[in-house]
């Protein structure tokens, strides 16, 4: 199947092999935890309809109160978390590199590797925001909740971003004042509603002073004040997606498929500087600010992303703190967080605030990766991390933008939820979740296929209800249906509540419907 990640046609024929070759061995093919790299790397639909064969009585039902049980699950989550986050090292420092050359020797080919780069520092970090809304370190670096969250990821991942504050833009039809302009900010630009100024053109801010005032980000009401992170590195590497002639959306909204189109030019230190055009261009000391901008942006993304890598590392506080567990309560407790980050990120965040707010309003500056038409990529592995964490697997990223996991160094196969539920005799709500699992990946590969096709995300939300939107609008209800899903393990286990693991203020979207407005 196209795009398919991770292998997973090899998934499949293995998979089928084994069944082949055990045609009635059925509890062979049940057995909690048994042929895992078999089992789990095959397509979700093939192992939901496997998982729907085993009865949940196959085997004597093991006690869900069992800690140990639960700290087997605690500790698979640990890994993959630690495996992913430090693919998202490896490759955001690969990004550094990339970048660092580029502004050496500005030219098209290296300005393209630095854009291949950032498209491969997505993948493995899509992956890890399942490890959100549960006071985990990327949110709350004192795993405290009580004295407000002091995490990185507004700093990191934070979207739709003040680019008017960053450096120039083009006024008009997509991009009005509602889009990039900034109610309120914490930087020494006078208006960022004007085109020409901003913290590259205002050089009467001091390049030194950088690095200091990309920190004063998200302190608006209306977050879109964004100034660092990955977003902010992919407006300084495309600039903002216009269409082909430079123009943003016509007055009916049509859009083409190209990307951003910010010249290489821009980063010139001589007469070929560029900057938006006259009287700018050929001023080789924007482009040198501009130049510092980038690279103080990717100095903090590195140390941010470090920082969340290392608290996830074996012996870490926040690591032995999660996977210890001394008691069930706690156990319990880990385990409702676990289930918190994987119905939110589903249901509120993803389903609502990523997709259904910029398809039902049509708006290009709510995509995720706007800059760069990835949205298709955040929506696959965002959701892609869901099904990481109820297999307890990992298998790596894609490094060279086929679709495929290529770079598997990291990949982890552990204990993953859907062993413990079957381990204490939850198989059919196991069997359940893999499946509302497979519906939204059969919604995610449409979208990405779309993508690759010439149909980026921006292009397909132009109509709400056409054809070319009906994997946007499956994969919203697909992720409003697993997040019910994912919240019976709680309820059916007696950890908590549906709210406790949907966060009803995640988002106001109502994502049984994406064609309503948020």
């Amino acid at each position: 199947m196209y795009g398919n990640q991770g292998g997973r046609d090899g998934g499949f024929a293995v998979a089928a092999r084994f069944m082949m070759k055990n045609p009635y061995d059925e509890e062979h093919w049940c057995r909690p935890g048994l042929g895992k790299a078999g089992r789990l790397a095959a397509p979700l639909a093939l192992v939901a309809a496997f998982a729907g064969a085993c009865s949940d009585d196959d085997d004597e039902p093991q006690d869900p109160n069992d800690l140990a049980l639960i700290q087997q699950v605690l500790q698979t989550n640990a890994d993959v978390a630690f495996a992913a986050y430090s693919d998202a090292v490896t490759t955001v420092e690969a990004l550094d590199t990339a970048i660092d050359a580029f502004l050496a020797n500005p030219s098209e080919m290296t300005f393209a590797a630095a854009k291949t780069a950032w498209l491969a520092a997505r993948e493995p970090y899509g992956q890890t925001e399942v490890y959100r809304f549960r006071a985990s370190p990327i949110d709350d670096t004192d795993y405290d909740p009580s004295n407000g969250e002091d995490g990185p990821e507004g700093e990191i991942n934070a979207w739709p971003l003040g680019e008017a504050l960053l450096d120039y833009v083009v006024k008009g039809t997509d991009f009005g004042d509602d889009q990039v302009g900034v109610s309120a900010h914490s930087t020494p630009v006078t208006d960022p509603n004007a085109v020409d100024d901003n913290i590259v053109s205002d050089k009467s801010i001091p390049v030194s002073s950088f690095a200091i005032l990309i920190t004063n980000t998200l302190t608006a009401e209306d977050e879109r004040d964004v100034l660092t992170g990955y977003h902010a590195v992919e407006f300084l590497l495309w600039g903002q997606d216009l269409n082909a002639d430079a123009a943003g959306a016509d007055s009916k909204g049509a859009r083409d498929a190209t990307a951003g189109q910010r010249p290489y030019t821009d980063y010139l230190t001589d007469a070929g500087c560029t900057s938006g055009g006259p009287p700018a261009d050929g001023d080789a000391e924007l482009c040198e600010r501009r130049a510092a901008l980038l690279e103080a942006v990717m100095a903090k993304l590195v140390i941010d992303i470090r920082s969340v890598r290392d608290a996830w590392a074996v012996g870490a506080t926040y690591r032995e703190t999660f996977t210890s567990a001394p008691d069930l309560a706690t156990g319990k407790q880990r385990l409702l967080e676990i289930l918190t980050g994987m119905g939110t990120l589903s249901e509120g965040e993803l389903a609502g605030e990523r997709m259904q707010i910029a398809l039902s309003a049509d708006s290009q500056e709510d995509e995720h990766s706007c800059f760069s038409d990835n949205t298709h990529r955040d929506i696959w592995l965002n959701a892609e991390g869901v099904s990481n964490v109820f297999f307890g697997r990992y298998a790596g990223y894609d490094s060279d933008g086929d679709g495929v996991d290529d770079a598997t160094g990291s990949a982890v196969n552990g204990y993953g939820l859907d062993d413990y539920l079957t381990d204490v005799g939850q198989g059919t709500l196991a069997s359940n979740i893999a499946s509302a699992l497979s519906t939204t990946e059969t919604a995610y590969q449409a979208i990405d296929a779309n993508a690759r096709a010439g149909k980026p995300v921006d292009v397909v939300i132009m109509d709400l209800a056409g054809a070319d939107a009906m994997p946007m609008r499956n994969a919203i209800v697909g992720l409003n249906a697993q997040a019910t899903q994912i919240a019976r393990i709680a309820t059916e286990l007696d950890l908590g509540t549906v709210d406790d693991v949907i966060d009803p203020d995640a988002s106001e979207c109502d994502t049984s419907d994406p064609t309503t407005d948020c």
